[in-house]
């Protein structure tokens, strides 16, 4: 259903940072790429030494083709950012090209969305700051309460939204590099991630995976994270991954959503730093950077198991225990998993978006992606509800969302782009559910659009 397209690159005619074309190395594809090393748009670069405005987070991505992660996170400037700054070593002989930049639609696009929010100022609001200590400060205290007075059914259900609410609100802007220009903002709240039993760094590497590829069933984690025994992706009805039991997969959905926080805990990619998932999707992550921060990942992992595992043994039976922890788990898997299950899976979601050809990366994440509600929906989900503008504009502070929605909208309408929008958040789950039932029975309904 994919089809693979790859180009021959010729050599470049000058080496920009680097030294003479003649001087420059020819890699066979990115597979041969050493870890200090990133291609973009066909050419090679040096990480060593460079001085990235973005924080030293770029060296986890070292050893990739990161032609889409790049100008994905530069829309307003990536033809004239940070490569420039990059010393060049050589060139790709073949890179893969699935995905178009410099459309009509994206220049559109981007031009719009700078009137409303100027690039320099794309970063977190007052809003966001308010919002920001206020569920720090509520999981702070909530976890005092937890391990210093014992837990209760109430109190683990309200912990667990806490810990959403610093997965929804914080960590993912911060980890986007959206909530400051300075790397110190971001790198230390990104943390919160492993504070709600996740992990900052495996983080990264699936959820950069899944926004450069969406939907995109051999490069998107995402798309095949619960297969087989529960199927997001469009497989078509005699789809090997297909089994009778996905049938009926509508009803047990919530049940497998309930278990997101057990998937995350008890995954032992949190002692490798390495996500299995974006490796399977093409995506190398062992290198040294990644080695180095392997003892803090695993460290913040078993403080974490103290403080919201251990600590219920501590004050009660253990088989009280266990449910309070339980109770816990799955206050946080729905309110986290929910919203994220509703963004890429609905009625009219393009599922095949390279099947066709090439593709403008910018059309592919509207069509893709669903946005719902509005102003309110986004104080509780961080602006996650704009699924959206949050594609089109990931290191953009959430809190820009609704007020760059119109003048998306308008752009996708004058180019026929399909944008899909929800008046609330149960409207949009109706469509989720109806397109998880079709998707079992392999009749979804949708359509692979001509791009």
């Amino acid at each position: 259903q994919t089809h693979t397209r790859f180009t021959q690159a010729p050599m470049p005619p000058n080496s920009g940072a680097g030294g003479a074309a003649s001087d420059l190395q020819v890699f066979p594809s990115a597979d041969q790429l050493p870890e200090g090393y990133v291609a973009i748009d066909g050419e090679v670069y040096d990480l060593k030494g460079f001085d990235h405005p973005g924080g030293e987070s770029i060296l986890l991505f070292g050893g990739n083709d990161v032609s889409v992660q790049y100008r994905m996170i530069h829309p307003f400037h990536a033809g004239k950012g940070s490569v420039n700054k990059m010393k060049k070593v050589g060139r790709l002989a073949k890179s893969r090209l699935d995905y178009t930049f410099g459309s009509e639609f994206e220049r559109d696009l981007v031009a719009a969305v700078q009137k409303v929010v100027k690039p320099s100022q794309r970063f977190a609001t007052r809003g966001f700051w308010f919002r920001c200590i206020f569920y720090i400060s509520l999981y702070a205290v909530l976890t005092y309460f937890y391990v210093s007075r014992g837990s209760s059914i109430a109190l683990c259900i309200a912990i667990g939204m806490s810990q959403a609410s610093i997965g929804l609100n914080v960590q993912h802007d911060a980890n986007h590099g959206a909530v400051s220009p300075s790397p110190f903002w971001n790198d230390l709240l990104g943390f919160g991630a492993d504070m709600i039993g996740g992990c900052k760094y495996l983080w990264l590497q699936q959820h950069w995976t899944h926004h450069a590829f969406t939907n995109d069933i051999t490069r998107d984690p995402d798309a095949s994270s619960t297969d087989p025994f529960f199927l997001f992706h469009d497989y078509g009805k005699n789809g090997a991954v297909r089994k009778a039991v996905h049938v009926f997969q509508h009803f047990y959905m919530i049940p497998v959503l309930a278990m997101y926080w057990a998937s995350s805990i008890f995954n032992t990619n949190v002692v490798t730093l390495q996500h299995t998932g974006a490796a399977d999707a093409g995506m190398k992550f062992g290198n040294s950077y990644r080695e180095a921060h392997r003892p803090i990942s695993i460290l913040l992992r078993s403080l974490y198991l103290a403080l919201y595992c251990a600590s219920p043994f501590y004050h009660h039976h253990w088989a009280t225990a266990l449910l309070h922890v339980w109770t816990m788990a799955v206050s946080e898997s729905l309110t986290l998993a929910i919203p994220f299950a509703l963004s890429h899976n609905f009625l009219e979601s393009e599922r095949h978006p390279v099947a066709n050809g090439q593709v403008c990366w910018y059309k592919s994440q509207v069509e893709t992606s669903s946005t719902y509600g509005g102003y309110v929906a986004g104080w509780l989900t961080g602006g996650l509800n704009f699924q959206i503008e949050h594609h089109l504009f990931p290191r953009m502070s959430s809190a820009w969302y609704p007020y760059i929605q119109p003048a998306v909208r308008e752009v996708c309408k004058k180019h026929g782009v399909n944008y899909v929008y929800y008046p609330n958040i149960f409207s949009n789950l109706v469509s989720t559910f109806t397109y998880i039932a079709q998707v079992g029975r392999g009749a979804y309904e949708g359509k692979v659009k001509a791009n």
